[in-house]
């Protein structure tokens, strides 16, 4: 098994309990569950895979990125209401799936042999997208856009890291392990700190 099935099972793994947490606070039925667990953890890396026209799509080939999030999903079903607070939960599971699938896209996208701009993208998408449509179809506000807080940022700072140390001459595999930390430390930073981005403020028109 490669290094990048290893970090798609595991984002796959850490992407699952968080929607199946989403799914506890929308108080949906064990098949609402494990849909929206499969939605969030296999999500980013189709769109991944679809647009770096890989074949076939990494849970086709492999259906076992789908049982493993099934299998999530009934565990959370049963234990969900043994969490104070799952909403704090979903939020740190994010940020461990974040650091975790991020470095999968991008690591996928250099195995092709792409430029860095696809890289970074590729890494982004990866990392942002599952948790992206988990919030929308559960009618929830989608962390990635929560102002005041950096969820995008992480995700695009994680992959240019692994870009520059590739280009610095590191290998692959620690410049993936770079960008995991990376990602990690600037998105539980936001977190704990309240790092953040300026926000647009609007102005009064100039006469």
């Amino acid at each position: 098994m490669s290094f990048l099935t290893l970090l798609d099972y595991a984002s796959v793994i850490v992407f699952a309990a968080s929607g199946a947490m989403v799914a506890s606070r929308a108080q949906l039925d064990i098949v609402g569950f494990a849909f929206i667990a499969c939605l969030t953890a296999v999500g980013g890396g189709t769109v991944r895979d679809v647009l770096l026209d890989r074949h076939p799509v990494f849970w086709v080939g492999d259906p076992m990125p789908i049982l493993l999030a099934s299998g999530v999903a009934v565990l959370v079903f049963f234990t969900a209401h043994l969490v104070e607070s799952r909403l704090r939960w979903v939020i740190w599971l994010d940020t461990f799936a974040l650091a975790i699938a991020v470095p999968a896209g991008t690591g996928a996208a250099m195995e092709l042999g792409h430029g860095p701009v696809i890289v970074v993208l590729m890494g982004m998408a990866t990392g942002s997208l599952g948790g992206l449509l988990r919030d929308v179809v559960c009618n929830e506000l989608p962390l990635v856009l929560k102002q005041g807080e950096l969820y995008i940022s992480c995700a695009m700072a994680g992959a240019i890291v692994a870009v520059t140390l590739i280009w610095l001459g590191l290998a692959p595999g620690s410049a993936l392990i770079g960008c995991a930390a990376v990602t990690w430390a600037t998105r539980a930073g936001s977190l704990a700190f309240g790092w953040h981005l300026p926000v647009y403020k609007p102005r009064p028109p100039r006469r």
